[in-house]
């Protein structure tokens, strides 16, 4: 019956039970898992992509444009197995394509990383409306609708297999600092980190864990002229390490929130600043 004040709706699938009563339900594997990686053409996507393989995992490696990048990726993971596609995850139809046609490729999907993004400068005080309104059309479709249309797919798929999952969304240091140049990239993050906390909730009594990690400044191809001269000396000096992080560093923290240890921490927004940025 339902609760006073309350309409009866679609009931969700009943989550997975165990074989028989009083049995846990299967341990969610360490190794050996299928991997999505959303964005991994190039910089922290390539990383996390190499992480996953060298665990022992199959990995899917997605790609909006650069498709000549994301093929060295390919070619650079140890193990077979790994997939490439091309989607434009903005898109839902297109975004559905890509989750369908990696589960079908590395024959299911155990884990999602959402790390494709943009992030284009778009300062208030000095960009036009037009390229104002743009921006943040733009990263609201890539950031945050399109980690939203791949985590709905791909969770479809976890719990259609009956044995958990992981999603881990790539958010920012800059979802709670601010980020004046680059405010719609910060408020997209920010909304990232939030939507994993939901589908932390929503998604846990299905065995599936989703987390978020928070990065602060990380070395790139894409940032290397950043980190020369005055503006690089300033980049690390924000940190008491006096350094930037290496993609590696950041990788090596998604693999453990995608792994059975870090179950209890599903829900959690993980800070890799270097001590840059504090909270509480």
């Amino acid at each position: 019956m339902d609760r006073p004040g309350t309409t009866a709706g679609p009931r969700s699938p009943e989550p997975p039970a165990a074989e028989h009563p009083g049995e846990a339900a299967p341990r969610f594997p360490a190794t050996g898992r299928r991997v999505l990686v959303s964005g991994a053409s190039r910089g922290l996507g390539r990383a996390l992509a190499r992480e996953f393989a060298r665990n022992g995992d199959t990995v899917a490696v997605h790609y909006g444009t650069r498709r000549e990048e994301a093929e060295e990726t390919l070619a650079s993971l140890p193990g077979t197995g790994h997939a490439l596609i091309g989607a434009d995850v903005s898109d839902p139809a297109d975004a559905a394509r890509l989750v369908a046609e990696a589960a079908a490729a590395l024959g299911g999907i155990d884990v999602l990383v959402n790390n494709a993004a943009v992030n284009t400068p778009h300062p208030p005080a000095s960009c036009g409306y037009e390229e104002w309104a743009e921006a943040w059309q733009r990263h609201t479709a890539v950031n945050l609708l399109g980690s939203a249309y791949l985590s709905h797919r791909a969770a479809a798929h976890m719990i259609e297999q009956g044995g958990g999952g992981r999603i881990v969304n790539i958010g920012s240091r800059g979802a709670f600092r601010g980020e004046p140049d680059h405010p719609a990239y910060g408020a997209t993050k920010a909304a990232v980190h939030a939507m994993g906390q939901s589908l932390a909730v929503a998604l846990a009594p299905y065995g599936i864990g989703v987390a978020s990690v928070a990065p602060g400044f990380f070395a790139t191809e894409r940032v290397a002229h950043r980190l020369e001269g005055a503006e690089g000396e300033a980049i690390r000096a924000q940190s008491p390490y006096g350094r930037v992080a290496r993609p590696e560093e950041i990788a090596d923290a998604v693999l453990w929130l995608a792994s059975p240890r870090a179950e209890w921490s599903s829900g959690t927004v993980l800070d890799l600043n270097g001590a840059s940025h504090l909270r509480t």
